[in-house]
């Protein structure tokens, strides 16, 4: 079983993934979870619960979303990183 510490520490990753997902969606012009949701064959429900962070993200998932915006997963993970500071 995962300690407190372990699960705030994955919560708080979850979510700022969420938050970057978000910024993502919304340089490309999407005002709405919903519409890149739909433009991107996304379940809409599944998709706005990874930008609250509020959903386990599987690497299919994260894959997928970041072939849409044409990011490695290094490449992401490194934003992420850089925000941080």
């Amino acid at each position: 079983m995962a300690s407190v510490k372990e699960e705030e520490v994955l919560s708080n990753l979850l979510k700022r993934i969420g938050r970057k997902l978000k910024e993502l969606r919304k340089k490309k012009g999407y005002t709405s979870h919903e519409d890149f949701a739909f433009d991107h064959d996304i379940p809409r429900v599944q998709y706005w619960r990874l930008e609250k962070g509020q959903t386990n993200l599987t690497m299919k998932s994260l894959v997928k979303l970041l072939a849409i915006h044409k990011l490695s997963v290094e490449e992401f993970f490194q934003t992420l990183k850089d925000s941080k500071k």
